[in-house]
């Protein structure tokens, strides 16, 4: 496809996607080709194809031009900047927004997100290359993805990175300053970016997607000032906010302390979405009553992390509950479980919230975190533990708290010539890349009757099976009868 062709392709699929109409059509002809630095242009017949084809016979021709470098990096800077002139300006995409909220809040977020899609904001040909499946534990069905969609830089433009100018603008990835923004080789471009204003807890925030959905409609809702997480009441607040003004989204945060808390804690913000995740339809499997708060059922969460679920008609009377529990939980030592407040001054124990409607009912669940390091576990106690590290060694943060595991891309190479050792007999301790699977891989190997036709099924399988005991070793009470009398124990503390 010639550039004339591609740039014809392009404007009429943001016209067929509403992106702009028929009225925009010569205007941002214009602007593309002035972004081209076209001379000319000639509207052009052209084969029918995607976005993707599209814009890459646009960064080919940019590439060949001198006026993008041939790199990912280069390249996705360059057709943001191309996307961004036909994305609908902030005040458009608002008036859109609010007109279908008055209609109901689903037409808004289908409007919002399918707009965010056809941007190519989320770039939805990444996304479809991720590697999902389910895998069945005794906490239900458990999400497994192999993130695949963040595209690696290569040396260049680590070198650039490294090389360029430290801007404290925008201050961070979450600041509502990236709307719009140009980008530069250390910060991605965001030109189609738009984000939405909303008031939550009588608060400015604002409400995007992820560009790197990890679940359906993965949104993120942010303060619209660059203020550090703290989860308190007020998050417990504004997280039912959020809910009744979007009853078929869950939201929920990260906790407020490192290691635990998966993501940006500089910046205030939450996550939700259109999704049910396992943890969500796990059931409570025992009961209890806190004093003073009859009115509200709670219970102990069969999941293998410690939840305590809060259901109830008035939202005041969680928050309230919840706020006592989070309150206690700061404060609580349990040496016999080896669960620690604080040591030398600084605080262990955190809290990640979840809140959602649950067929006209009100549900909070309060995972109860702890960050505390040992000499034997310098990446945190409560974390994934060294024998698992062949298959995660990150953080776990709130997504992978409800079920879905977001595993590191390297798996995806590893697992292939895994298998292939496996079937061929090959000695797996003597690679250099493998060797740290061997023992992992002697284990599948008494286990099945492995064979060409089967080996695909039992290791995803089995890496399921790892993330549900790395959930486990997050659990601040183990499963066990020793911590379920601790977790009572602390549960009767809440005073």
């Amino acid at each position: 496809m010639n550039i004339n062709a591609a740039v014809t392709a392009l404007i009429d699929y943001a016209e067929e996607n509403g992106l702009i109409t028929a009225y925009d059509k010569i205007y941002c002809t214009n602007r593309v080709i002035e972004a081209l630095s076209l001379d000319s242009y000639e509207c052009e017949e052209y084969e029918k194809c995607d976005l993707q084809a599209i814009l890459k016979a646009i960064l080919d021709y940019a590439c060949e031009n001198g006026l993008c470098e041939d790199s990912v990096v280069y390249r996705d800077l360059f057709d943001t900047r191309i996307m961004g002139i036909l994305t609908p300006m902030p005040s458009q995409v608002i008036n859109t927004f609010k007109a279908k909220y008055d209609v109901s809040p689903v037409e808004a977020t289908d409007y919002y997100y399918n707009l965010s899609r056809k941007s190519d904001y989320i770039r939805e040909y990444r996304i479809k290359n991720d590697m999902k499946w389910v895998t069945k534990t005794a906490y239900g069905d458990i999400d497994i993805t192999i993130n695949l969609s963040k595209p690696e830089k290569d040396p260049k433009a680590i070198a650039a990175a490294r090389n360029a100018k430290q801007s404290g603008y925008p201050k961070c990835m979450l600041c509502k300053e990236n709307e719009g923004y140009s980008g530069r080789v250390n910060h991605p471009a965001r030109q189609n970016h738009r984000i939405i204003p909303i008031t939550i807890n009588n608060e400015n925030w604002f409400l995007q997607y992820s560009p790197y959905v990890y679940y359906n409609e993965h949104c993120i809702v942010f303060n619209s000032q660059h203020t550090p997480m703290v989860i308190n009441k007020s998050a417990f607040d504004k997280l039912f906010d959020f809910v009744k003004m979007f009853p078929h989204y869950f939201v929920g945060s990260n906790a407020d302390l490192p290691i635990v808390g998966g993501s940006i804690l500089s910046h205030e913000h939450f996550q939700g979405g259109h999704y049910t995740f396992a943890m969500a339809k796990a059931p409570i499997e025992e009961y209890v009553k806190f004093e003073g708060f009859e009115d509200v059922e709670a219970g102990i969460v069969n999941w293998p992390m410690t939840v305590i679920r809060l259901r109830g008609q008035d939202t005041s009377r969680i928050t309230a509950l919840a706020e006592k529990v989070l309150n206690c939980w700061r404060a609580y030592t349990d040496e016999e479980n080896f669960i620690y407040a604080e040591t030398d001054g600084t605080p262990h124990n955190a809290i990640t919230p979840i809140a959602r409607c649950n067929e006209g009912v009100y549900e909070m669940d309060l995972v109860l975190r702890n960050n505390i390091t040992t000499d034997e576990y310098p990446d945190g106690y409560y974390h994934p533990h060294p024998e698992y590290h062949h298959i995660k060694k990150e953080n776990i943060g709130l997504i992978e708290v409800m079920g879905l595991a977001v595993l590191p891309s390297r798996l995806k190479g590893e697992m292939e010539a895994l298998k292939k050792a496996m079937l061929c007999g090959a000695d797996i301790t003597k690679d250099d890349v493998l060797s740290k699977h061997a023992e992992w891989a002697d284990m599948i190997k008494s286990k099945y009757d492995v064979t060409a036709d089967n080996i695909d099924k039992i290791i995803q399988d089995e890496i399921g099976i790892v993330f549900a005991a790395i959930l486990e070793q997050c659990g601040v009470y183990s499963r066990d009868e020793k911590g379920r009398e601790g977790l009572i124990k602390f549960i009767r503390s809440v005073k």
